[in-house]
């Protein structure tokens, strides 16, 4: 797989999330009640709202974190947008990866700098922008997405986070099944609708130790994935967990968790490659009462539904 070698520094992209604003710049403009509007800084244009407007201009070359007054007397706070709020409010095709899940995204499947990815599939690019800052400049994110509406999007979108084209991410159109030609991958993240479909050609592209993240949103889903990863032969014992978001209320002497929270968005399941030709290890994990059907005895009919059992015969 080609990918920047370490002595040749990559190209860097366009968007410079520190220092003064800058026209191209987006910018949050957040109001005394908290609602948040973003703009993209133009010269000689207003931010326009029912509370008067703001210069551009004026925020051009002041420094984040800056307060200004519009000619309603409604002043707003400004900050560039961290890559959550741009993950939340992007323009969508698929449903978006939450911040709190492509967070435990990142940690859990050890997202490094420099690591070889392979995503599938790209969606609205959210989950796309995670793994780009957490791979750098040096490492590499291949995203597959079979529908081309869906690709367009996510392009628009990295490109409109970062400034410009990623150095690097590789965007294909195509199912990961028939179009993935990576090898040596270091981790694959799938974010579809059957990641057990794809398990043979993940195997194929991970290196041993390797890692495999699935993200998926319903028990069924997580149930096949598990199964089917202990199943396959190649894969060590998976782990399946969700994420659950709630904030606080603080003011004062009045502390007490918020009434709304992110509750369910999605389940998490990791497994990491075992070298070839390894058998992983028998579990010994008692399975709960219930948990897979008892073999039937040969010869044995089931009984129909409903049916009673036979009265024993009288002596």
């Amino acid at each position: 797989m080609s990918e920047p070698q370490p002595t040749e520094p990559a190209p860097s992209t366009g968007r410079i999330p520190h220092g003064p604003f800058r026209p191209g710049d987006q910018v949050q403009l957040t109001d005394p009640k908290g609602r948040i509007n973003t703009i993209t800084l133009q010269p000689g244009k207003l931010y326009h709202s029912h509370k008067g407007s703001v210069p551009h201009d004026d925020i051009i070359g002041s420094p984040e974190g800056t307060v200004y007054r519009s000619s309603g007397g409604v002043e707003y706070l400004a900050f560039r947008p961290l890559l959550a709020d741009f993950a939340v409010r992007m323009p969508r095709g698929a449903a978006v990866v939450y911040p709190k899940d492509a967070a435990q995204i990142v940690a859990m499947a050890d997202i490094f700098p420099g690591a070889r990815v392979i995503e599938a599939g790209a969606g609205s690019g959210a989950l796309s922008c995670f793994l780009l800052r957490a791979v750098g400049e040096h490492g590499l994110v291949s995203s597959y997405e079979r529908r081309p509406d869906f690709a367009d999007i996510a392009r628009a979108n990295v490109e409109k986070f970062f400034g410009g084209p990623h150095p690097s991410w590789r965007l294909t159109v195509g199912s990961l099944e028939d179009a993935l030609t990576e090898t040596e991958a270091d981790r694959v993240v799938l974010d579809m609708l059957a990641p057990w479909e794809t398990l043979d050609a993940v195997a194929k592209a991970l290196i041993p130790g390797g890692m495999v993240c699935a993200y998926i949103a319903t028990t069924t889903q997580m149930s096949r994935v598990v199964e089917d990863l202990r199943a396959h032969g190649a894969f060590a014992e998976p782990y399946a967990f969700e994420t659950l978001l709630r904030s606080w209320h603080v003011d004062g002497l009045a502390v007490r968790p918020d009434h709304r929270m992110v509750g369910h968005t999605g389940f998490l399941v990791t497994a990491r490659r075992l070298a070839d030709g390894v058998t992983p290890p028998a579990r010994r994990r008692r399975p709960a009462k219930g948990a897979h059907p008892a073999p039937e005895a040969p010869g044995s009919a089931p009984e129909a539904p409903g049916s009673a059992p036979e009265a024993p015969a009288e002596s």
